[in-house]
């Protein structure tokens, strides 16, 4: 039984991908390299997820064929989620949040988290290749796996790694879901695809980073990065990157929204992942006046869910002191008498950046 691109990539389209590609394993040490040297330098923070081994040591996500030793080629597929354009941090109005991209869509009364969407794709394109070649070992992932996606996707031929360490495809951007189906399929000896690497001499999205986390052109110290402060980091988020993190309450879109490559990136047409609007630039203190039980019906369906309630508030709280949103402050001082160690410290942070008027816009 032998997997071929031509097939990889009927199937994906049949489910609803942009893209896909297939690459045989394993992959160059090079990956094996830059994870280890990743992980080394802290550059991880608490993910602790990314710093698992085996038995003999090795990490799990320096190769696929550590965790799964039959695996000899990963299909990896792609889903384009840019919204409208006219959607950008800049183009916020200066008393919203931003909610990264990718968790714009999702339901409250369908609740359509991309990870669920894009695995019932690949289940479906798992079903079909063994309708076609017969039954194999197989495993589906969407970011839950112990793999690095992005590094398999450049191998596919999907794209170039980006200097914000992005995968980068020339017609669409940077804007893509990644999901992979890890497979025993040797792959046909087709010639290898290859993207080149179109940055140039770019460094916006390097100069852009409001809390340096990218430290070099495709490095980054994820322990600085917005998304991770956000999203990963639970408990108080550093008061050096603070400032930084402008009105982000959940991820981070700026190394996208600077790069040139996404200027012309066509607005995905995707039923399964459309906008939910309410999402879209909203309301600090709006969010700030949500209970936990209203939080729990917003988001429903959205990865916002991830961050958990105090989470979510002591984003806000730090957002609302960049802001410096004068009516923040009744919220705020309740805050600040709350169990919760890093909503407390954000709030009485934001109290005194209010208290530095007149207001900025991050």
């Amino acid at each position: 039984m032998l997997l071929t691109q031509q097939l990889a990539s009927r199937f994906a389209t049949e489910a609803g991908f942009a893209l896909a590609g297939a690459v045989s394993l394993p992959l160059a040490d090079l990956q094996a390299e830059r994870v280890e040297e990743f992980v080394a330098k802290g550059r991880a923070g608490n993910m602790e997820y990314l710093k698992r081994r085996d038995e003999a040591g090795q990490l799990l996500r320096a190769s696929a064929t550590t965790p799964f030793p039959w695996a000899r080629s990963v299909i990896v597929c792609a889903a384009n989620y840019n919204a409208d354009q006219a959607h950008s941090i800049e183009a916020a109005p200066e008393d919203a949040g931003w909610i990264a991209r990718y968790a714009w869509s999702g339901k409250q009364d369908r609740p359509s988290d991309y990870h669920k969407v894009l695995r019932k794709r690949l289940e479906r394109m798992e079903a079909g290749l063994k309708s076609e070649l017969g039954e194999f070992e197989s495993r589906c992932f969407v970011d839950t796996g112990p793999i690095v996606e992005r590094a398999h996707a450049v191998a596919a031929g999907l794209g170039w790694t980006g200097k914000n360490t992005c995968l980068i495809h020339p017609q669409l951007g940077s804007w893509l879901f990644l999901g992979v189906i890890v497979t025993s399929l040797e792959l046909s000896a087709e010639p290898a695809l290859s993207v080149p690497d179109r940055c140039g001499s770019c460094t916006r999205c390097i100069d852009a980073c409001p809390t340096d986390a990218l430290i070099a052109p495709r490095q980054m110290d994820a322990s600085r990065c917005i998304s991770y402060l956000t999203i990963e980091e639970r408990g108080s988020i550093p008061e050096s990157l603070r400032e930084g993190m402008g009105r982000q309450v959940f991820g981070c879109d700026i190394c996208q929204d600077v790069c040139p490559w996404n200027r012309k990136a066509p607005i995905a047409v995707d039923a399964e992942l459309a906008t939910r609007e309410q999402l879209v630039n909203p309301s600090l203190l709006w969010l700030a006046s949500l209970s936990e039980e209203q939080f729990g019906e917003m988001f429903n369906g959205s990865p916002v869910r991830r961050t958990g309630f105090d989470g979510l508030r002591r984003n806000i709280a730090i957002a609302l002191g960049n802001a410096r949103t004068p009516d923040a402050r009744r919220v705020l001082e309740e805050w600040s008498g709350e169990e919760s160690e890093p909503l407390r410290s954000a709030a009485l942070w934001a109290l005194g950046e209010i208290a530095k008027a007149p207001a900025r816009s991050s």
